[in-house]
């Protein structure tokens, strides 16, 4: 009888920093999520579905979906662009220009939504001009997408950033000496090789504009069933003492952004193993 050695790790102390890993995801992610669920389970089945299919409880997750989804789109677009010039660029105080880069990601939410909403209130010099060519922004959907493009672009130009400094420049020579323009290597060598950093970049900026509070609240408008964001009327339940209701939304909550990010990262897996076979 051949008795099998146990396999070693190579790395040291693998053991003590796995069940590490499992008592931190237990301890500070699991434990809070099943006392959620098990609060909104007080509701019942009939009552948790009745409390998340009332019409404005669907309006807030359709207006916070849907301009998470846009803002994470533009902040793609822009984020792109912005990496590429910190990159690729040569202009003056570039290093400021990078650093400013951070700037959302350490002012207060809160300040953030005054500084937008001073930014483009009608009274304002920008609000008006734009109300005066009928773009409106404050106290509209638009504002919300514009206070989640604000808060969800760094993390774009952040993930494609190192991504991209580390690309092979050979590439794109090879690619032009081949004939191809500019434009064919931009979306044929380029683009294709940074699609799964742009691919995280999206999902971060998305799932951060999904839970976002402080900056969507003063520019939003808070009205129900046009500008009311998820997030709000769970604030708004818990104020009125409905905790089981605020917990029901959560969880709804909690499990859409769940299986939309896990979309997105099934996406991206897939689109890492085809660039990794061609």
């Amino acid at each position: 009888m051949k008795l099998k050695l146990k396999e070693t790790s190579a790395l040291p102390g693998f053991g003590l920093s796995l069940g590490y890993t499992v008592f931190y995801l237990s301890l500070i992610v699991l434990v809070p999520l099943s006392a959620l669920v098990f609060r909104s389970s007080e509701l019942g089945f009939s009552g948790f579905f009745e409390t998340i299919r009332h019409p404005r409880v669907l309006a807030s997750f359709q207006v916070t979906f849907l301009s998470a989804f846009k803002a994470a789109l533009v902040s793609v677009v822009f984020g792109v662009t912005v990496a590429w010039f910190l990159v690729r660029g040569r202009f003056p105080l570039k290093r400021l220009v990078d650093a400013l880069v951070d700037l959302p990601f350490a002012l207060p939410t809160a300040v953030s939504g005054i500084a937008l909403t001073a930014l483009f209130a009608p009274n304002s010099t920008m609000g008006g001009a734009l109300a005066g060519l009928g773009v409106k922004v404050a106290f509209t959907p638009t504002g919300i997408t514009v206070a989640m493009i604000f808060i969800g672009l760094p993390f774009v130009i952040r993930s494609v950033q190192p991504a991209l400094a580390d690309l092979n420049t050979e590439l794109e020579e090879a690619a032009l000496s081949l004939g191809a323009s500019r434009f064919q290597t931009l979306w044929r060598v380029v683009l294709p090789l940074l699609a799964p950093p742009i691919l995280s970049g999206f999902t971060l900026a998305f799932s951060r504009a999904l839970g976002e509070y402080g900056s969507v609240v003063f520019i939003a408008g808070n009205m129900p069933m046009k500008t009311e964001v998820a997030s709000l009327l769970i604030i708004t339940k818990l104020e009125q003492f409905d905790y089981a209701g605020a917990t029901a939304i959560a969880v709804a909550l909690l499990s859409l952004s769940l299986l939309a990010i896990l979309l997105i990262n099934l996406i991206q897996t897939r689109a890492t193993r085809y660039l990794g076979n061609a």
